[in-house]
């Protein structure tokens, strides 16, 4: 091949180590450039100092670490908490609070929804003080929404300890826990018992 000449405008390309003048246009190049460091250094400056007063606010509400979900921490933040059962699906965490305030400083409420985003019908109260879970308890069996809510305390899960979910156990049969749903293995489907 041909060594082609290409046509450069402007001005040449410069060697490795060459200063490059920008005429006077460079001017302004530099300017905006030197400006658009100064806003990035300005956003990150801004972005540090709001994700410091989040792990405060974090810190202050949890009243510890913002970070810390031992189990400790669990069990301190379910002592404070209440669960509310039998929840309006129409029913918003804020009219869920309004309920509560005359127990106490609501800390957070919670309404567990299922996988599409529809509420599953209960809800969890966490107080500020400990001493609201015995006036929020009173108020089971109050109207909410035109439904009678239940409250109870909330309980903490214990990891790795199931809880059996009643009756006697496990059958290995499946149904009534004297019956057999097959019939004894001596049976013969062709000629009866033999």
């Amino acid at each position: 091949m041909e060594d082609e000449e290409h046509e450069v405008y402007g001005q040449e390309i410069p060697v490795d180590g060459e200063d490059v003048d920008m005429g006077a246009g460079g001017d302004d190049a530099a300017k905006e450039l030197d400006e658009m460091k100064r806003r990035l250094k300005e956003m990150e400056e801004e972005a540090a100092a709001l994700r410091e007063m989040q792990a405060k606010v974090a810190k202050e509400m949890q009243g510890g670490d913002p970070n810390a979900t031992t189990s400790e921490a669990k069990e301190e933040m379910d002592s404070r908490s209440v669960f509310v059962g039998n929840v309006d699906y129409a029913c918003t965490p804020e009219e869920v609070q309004q309920h509560f305030n005359s127990c106490g400083t609501v800390n957070r409420v919670t309404i567990l929804t299922d996988k599409f985003g529809q509420p599953k019908g209960f809800a969890y109260v966490e107080f500020v003080e400990a001493e609201a879970i015995q006036e929020a308890v009173k108020l089971s069996e109050s109207e909410l929404h035109g439904r009678q809510i239940k409250v109870a305390p909330k309980r903490t899960n214990v990891p790795g300890l199931k809880q059996p979910r009643g009756g006697r156990g496990f059958n290995p049969y499946g149904g009534h826990p004297y019956m057999r749903p097959y019939p004894p293995p001596f049976y013969n489907p062709y000629g009866g018992y033999g």
